[in-house]
């Protein structure tokens, strides 16, 4: 019989051969990415994935493996693939072709993530930010000390900040394209319009998608038109190479419109983080008793318990329609406390259908 050190030692070499082949998978990945590329053919193919998927499923049932298994292993791989060709597409089609971008607040956490993005372009870039450098990165502490002549500025700094920086540069316009990555428009509107107004090419750029993001398929930037088409199709064109969804909205339906996708779900997680955390119960009680849709909820609940309360407590007050969605909320739970003290079980099947309706009709 094999000591137990000798079963451990078999592990490691099938776990180094499992990853072996992985790095060999996704060589053939790249090579199909630069096939589609020459094709013409999306790099993303929906039914191929299923295909995948459903085979799969069957190799792992003929393994004696869990067919669930087989699938999120696979899962897995078409995401880690998927990432490979989208970051490859991105330095081969770059645009930046050595062309200069200066990122104003480069060193945080969605300024960092714009750096990476625009270098791997083959964009020059140059931070501009007190907190420090970008490792590789040309950097000065303040902005103001450089001649601005770059051919775009992403200004990405807290929005207070941000809406300063705007009117600060609208005293005297750059030639290059300047475009904030701020969650919201309403505490920027002076500063964008301050821009536009001096003849700045200017525009508003959202990416609904946090720092540590690799694959943008999936996901979605906004685009918010201030009246200078230019600068927003050559924000758009920062994208057109990635798989992410491009979205154009207008200054005023933007805020409306996040104080939903954002204020209310970061507040309805906040108030269930409050709520568990007043209740008297200890998280690893609570915890034995878990269930499918409690983990769920707790796993996004964590993610926002460790996101920023500053960038989140902006999000809640900054936004002129932000009072909305947390009386709706408020309205909500109200109505859902009510049928149930009233015993009104025709209240509660009405709430829920009424919800199962408006989420079926969602495009899928």
């Amino acid at each position: 019989m094999p000591t137990l050190d000798e079963l451990r030692a078999d592990l490691g070499q099938i776990d180094r051969d499992i990853l072996a082949l992985v790095a060999k998978r996704q060589a053939v990945a790249l090579e199909i990415g630069a096939t589609k590329r020459k094709a013409g053919i999306p790099t993303r193919d929906f039914r191929q994935e299923r295909d995948v998927l459903e085979r799969a499923r069957r190799a792992a049932a003929e393994q004696g493996l869990s067919p669930a298994l087989g699938e999120r292993l696979m899962l897995a791989l078409i995401d880690s693939s998927l990432t490979a060709q989208e970051q490859d597409l991105v330095a081969q089609r770059g645009s930046g072709s050595g062309r200069r971008v200066l990122v104003i607040g480069g060193r945080g956490n969605i300024g960092s993530w714009f750096v990476r993005f625009l270098a791997a372009q083959g964009f020059a870039v140059e931070v501009a930010d007190p907190a420090g450098p970008v490792e590789g990165y040309p950097h000065v502490a303040d902005w103001r000390t450089l001649t601005l002549d770059h051919e775009m500025i992403v200004v990405a700094a807290p929005m207070p900040a941000t809406n300063a920086i705007l009117h600060e540069l609208a005293k005297t316009p750059p030639p290059g394209v300047v475009f904030d990555v701020g969650s919201l428009t309403s505490p920027l509107r002076t500063g964008l319009r301050a821009l536009k107004d001096a003849g700045g090419r200017v525009c508003s750029v959202h990416p609904m998608f946090g720092p540590d993001t690799q694959l943008l398929s999936g996901r979605h930037v906004i685009f918010v038109d201030l009246g200078v088409p230019e600068a927003t199709a050559a924000a758009r064109d920062l994208f057109t190479s990635t798989m992410a969804t491009l979205v154009d909205m207008d200054l005023e339906s933007h805020d409306r419109l996040i104080a939903y996708v954002l204020g209310l779900s970061h507040a309805l997680n906040i108030a269930f983080f409050t709520a568990l955390a007043d209740s008297g119960e200890a998280a690893p009680r609570l915890a034995t008793l878990s269930s499918t849709t409690f983990d769920a909820q707790l796993r996004v609940a964590s993610a926002v318990a460790h996101e920023s309360p500053d960038l989140y407590f902006e999000i809640q007050r900054l936004n002129d329609y932000g009072t909305e969605s947390l009386s709706a909320l408020l309205y909500a739970v109200e109505r859902l406390r009510s049928v149930v003290r009233a015993g009104d079980v025709e209240g509660f099947r009405a709430l829920m259908t009424r919800g199962r309706a408006y989420l079926d009709s969602r495009p899928r």
